[in-house]
């Protein structure tokens, strides 16, 4: 046997060099060795004035920026945000949409279901790993803050040194968003009374963070509008899309919205869609596309249309009687002038209860060849029935009948440090009455509120169908874009009516259904989606439409607590936990510490 030198493999001056390359930079970088970077961002989080829509409002801003910074970083890559809370009278949390946490889930950002509220004065460090490229997004979840201005982009490109699987030239993030002159605070004062004061339809849809109130940028092709003044400095002036001619661009398109459904389409531009909630799909070419809270899409244009001219960008309401005008802006092909209308007036919002076309587009979502197929069988299926509902006069919304309330006390803290009289530990209901009518009021309108979890075993094979149903008023029923936390889900399949495992069992796609983290669920009918329960922590699981989730249309699941390692000692000191935490780790008598 060959004899080893009992040696290093490099000598140690060789070794030093290596080391003090990489710091220092001597020739050789951690970029160019391939290697996660760490994404350091400290932000302020506070109230300020700005005219988002040419009215001056109050938004909620981070460091003096609405919307947020964006946040890039590449796959594999640590990102830590040292958030401080200037908002003087309230606490605050960021949720970082779509990225899965494993390993963090303390650090997803839902108020009393990962951590505590980040109290006025208070810095709280979200640390956490982005394992997958896409288009993602950050919002509050603390109230309706996301209502309030606090939102922001968040793009994962692919490790460095490798590429997508489709080519474009220049790249162009839209965040879309809308805008109520009504205050937050305002907004959930309402919701909570009795009888309740329903926010209303925003007066204005946002392109990132900017739109125009009671003025049109195309108001000569409608005699009723007002034509928008606007100078380029101003906060409100439109974000323009820029781009040269005869190149493919793609559009990255995140909705934040508080409430709005909304329809995208550019000019005499089609649509080739490539992604969807951070997952590559089937591409396919589209006129326009509909975006639902929560959401968000990859799609590419190739700009090959007359070049003298430029084009249309329009954004409008769908699912809802839309008494919000469409947001506008401009595809600029330079070098034309920005001044420069589009001969063409805007495209044309398809009609707002229009759901076959609706279904039609999502129904052509589909799993790119080489994604992960979902197991062929369930351990558990759950069935929620959304449903709208009162409770001592006030209006809720309740997932089989339950209205979710959170606890003062974050489920995670609670689970880690056994305590069990800080929620209920009775699990919320797992299917509702056979033969309740999803096609008129409920019968007996009265809910509950509740906070129980819905508990998985680790690698859990779980199903949920989403049940719609009829509102309190007769032949209602509303779109809800329902987002899960901590975890991407195969969407099985969509159906009109109620859902019956006789029938429409055999009609769920197995064989290439897409991976989302937000579905929607159509009037009068119901979605089915599948998830492995692989990710120790406690997830929301709730409606994405902001006053929804405020009324109670949510539901919380947990898995493998046990495995979750160390958490921060500030995302657990509220509540139950804060007593639990002094009991484990009691404060040093100053007389007896070490000198």
């Amino acid at each position: 046997m060959a004899k080893v030198a009992d040696k290093s493999l490099f000598p140690k001056p060789f070794l030093i060099f290596f080391i003090l390359s990489i710091i220092f930079g001597f020739g050789i970088t951690l970029s160019e060795a391939g290697f996660p970077k760490i994404r350091h961002y400290k932000w302020e989080v506070e109230y300020m004035f700005w005219s988002p829509d040419c009215v001056e409002n109050i938004v909620m801003g981070i460091d003096g920026q609405f919307p947020g910074p964006t946040i890039r970083a590449n796959v594999g890559d640590t990102v830590v945000v040292e958030l401080t809370n200037k908002l003087h009278t309230e606490g605050v949390v960021i949720h970082w949409h779509g990225i899965m946490q494993r390993g963090t889930p303390w650090a997803d950002g839902t108020a009393s279901i990962s951590q505590c509220a980040i109290n006025p004065g208070e810095t709280f460090t979200y640390r956490f790993v982005v394992d997958k490229a896409g288009t993602y997004f950050y919002h509050g979840h603390l109230g309706m803050q996301r209502s309030a201005g606090l939102y922001g982009s968040l793009i994962v490109d692919p490790e460095e040194g490798k590429n997508e699987p489709f080519h474009y030239d220049e790249e162009i993030n839209l965040l879309l968003s809308d805008w109520w002159h009504q205050s937050v605070h305002k907004q959930e004062v309402g919701l909570s009374s009795k009888p309740i004061r329903w926010i209303g339809e925003p007066q204005t849809i946002l392109i990132n963070g900017r739109g125009q109130f009671d003025c049109s940028i195309a108001a000569k092709y409608n005699n009723n509008l007002k034509q928008c003044e606007l100078k380029g400095g101003e906060q409100c002036a439109p974000f323009i899309l820029h781009v040269l001619p005869n190149k493919t661009y793609r559009i990255r398109i995140a909705s934040t919205t508080a409430l709005a459904s909304l329809n995208f389409a550019i000019g005499n531009h089609r649509l080739l869609v490539v992604e969807a909630d951070g997952n590559y799909i089937q591409p396919f070419l589209t006129s326009d596309i509909d975006i639902y809270s929560g959401e968000s899409y990859s799609v590419l244009i190739t700009t090959d249309q007359p070049s003298s001219e430029n084009y249309w960008v329009s954004i409008g309401v769908r699912a809802r009687l839309p008494k919000t005008p469409p947001g506008l802006t401009i595809l600029n092909y330079l070098p034309n002038s920005v001044s420069k209308l589009p001969i063409s007036p805007p495209p044309e919002t398809p009609d707002w209860e229009d759901f076959d076309r609706s279904k039609n587009f999502t129904f052509r979502i589909f799993a790119a060849m080489g994604s992960p197929k979902p197991p062929m069988r369930y351990n558990r299926r759950i069935f929620l029935l959304n449903t709208q509902n009162r409770m001592n006069g006030f209006v809720k919304w309740a997932i089989n009948n339950v209205s979710l309330a959170l606890p003062p006390t974050p489920y995670l803290a609670a689970m880690k440090f056994k305590l069990n009289t800080a929620f209920d530990q009775n699990p919320p209901p797992e299917t509702f009455p056979i033969d309740y009518d999803i096609n008129n009021p409920p019968q007996n309108a009265n809910t509950i509120t509740g906070n129980g979890v819905y508990r998985f075993n680790m690698g859990e094979i779980v199903d949920v169908i989403l049940q719609n149903a009829n509102m309190l008023n007769d032949n209602t029923s509303e779109i809800h874009p329902w987002h899960l936390h901590g975890h991407d889900f195969w969407v099985l399949g969509y159906g009109e009516g109620k859902f019956s495992a006789a029938v429409d069992e055999k009609k769920l796609n197995l064989k290439n259904p897409p991976l989302r983290n937000t579905v929607v669920i159509f009037p009068y009918g119901w979605t089915a989606i599948r998830f492995v329960a692989d990710n120790p922590g406690v997830w929301a699981f709730h409606c994405h439409i902001e006053p929804h989730l405020h009324m109670g249309m949510g539901v919380v699941f947990a898995e493998g607590v046990h495995k979750v390692g160390r958490i921060p000692t500030k995302a657990l000191a509220c509540g139950g936990a804060a007593k639990a935490l002094i009991n484990n780790n009691p404060p040093q008598d100053p007389r007896k510490r070490n000198p």
